[in-house]
């Protein structure tokens, strides 16, 4: 079982940045892959970043590639979502994931893939 518990969101301004951080706890972390997705109201979850921790494969989305990092600190068992250049179109709740071990890395962006799922951190940005 893996528990997820993200942090650092807020409201900012557009053109700020923001690092959210992905704090994971369970067995074996290592061999887990870690995911960030947003929900905006009304719209679906939507797929930004993946790490896969065995071996640092990184896959983003298009929409977000060039602007948000997807990072770890393996010693605190943490994964992080680095934001720059911020838009009112981030606003959404974002949301840590990770799957249940051994996801390939064609399956990193797919919702499907990821098992267990943070509570989300809310991401406000004012325009």
């Amino acid at each position: 079982q893996v528990q997820l518990a993200e942090s650092g969101g807020g409201l900012v301004q557009a053109g700020d940045s923001l690092r959210l951080s992905c704090a994971a706890s369970g067995p074996s972390f290592g061999r887990f892959a870690l995911a960030w997705f947003r929900q905006a109201p009304g719209k679906e979850r939507e797929f930004l970043a993946a790490l896969r921790l065995r071996d640092d494969v990184v896959r983003y989305a298009d929409s977000v590639k060039g602007r948000f990092t997807i990072s770890r600190n393996s010693a605190r068992n943490a994964v992080y979502l680095q934001m720059l250049s911020l838009k009112p179109e981030d606003t959404a709740i974002y949301y840590c994931a990770s799957d249940r071990g051994g996801a390939i890395v064609s399956s990193l962006g797919s919702r499907a893939t990821y098992a267990y799922w943070g509570q989300g951190t809310q991401v406000t940005v004012s325009s």
